[in-house]
């Protein structure tokens, strides 16, 4: 009906990877494509969906979990559903997976140096959990498990945003989610 497969593009990398920003333009690529997307993250979940969660081991894991869950809703609609979200465990995005099936969700690593990703932090994030005032900060004082096997690994670090879009939908074309073109 929509011209294309659902399915769940997740984008997982440390704060400052490009993870929002290469999401939202990839959705805008497949909406001018006819394609019917939505873009999770941060801004429209943790502030409704997940406001009551803190940044604890057990409340990230049931972020993730709701995160996986909605995706799911959207993928069965029909919709390719982006989700943009550090989600720095191997195995709240391995129960994800299993939730959705291997066919269903494409693991997208942003992947760029730690050094790049605090140049990028506007808000001053890594400055302040270096400086002891925000605890349990992904890369800093809490842990991000790389993806070992993940669909696409991405250099946001030094490719331009462009080519960065190329390479998801070229990846989707080749998984037969988008069509590929005449």
């Amino acid at each position: 009906m929509n011209g294309h497969r659902s399915a769940v593009v997740w984008f997982t990398g440390l704060s400052g990877a490009g993870k929002s920003t290469l999401a939202h333009a990839v959705e805008e690529r497949l909406h001018q494509m006819g394609c019917r997307t939505f873009v999770f993250d941060g801004d429209n979940v943790r502030h409704g969906l997940c406001r009551d969660l803190g940044f604890s081991g057990d409340d990230r894991k049931e972020n993730i979990r709701r995160i996986g869950e909605m995706a799911k809703l959207f993928a069965e609609a029909g919709v390719i559903a982006l989700t943009a979200f550090i989600s720095p465990f191997r195995a709240d995005r391995s129960r994800v997976r299993q939730l959705l099936g291997s066919g269903d969700f494409i693991e997208v690593h942003c992947r760029c140096p730690l050094e790049i990703c605090e140049s990028r932090d506007v808000k001053g994030m890594y400055r302040r959990a270096r400086a002891g005032e925000i605890r349990n900060f992904t890369g800093i004082s809490s842990p991000y498990e790389e993806p070992e096997n993940p669909e696409l690994s991405i250099d946001t670090a030094s490719m331009p945003l462009d080519q960065c879009v190329d390479q998801v939908i070229g990846y989707l074309r080749g998984r037969g989610v988008i069509a590929k073109p005449q």
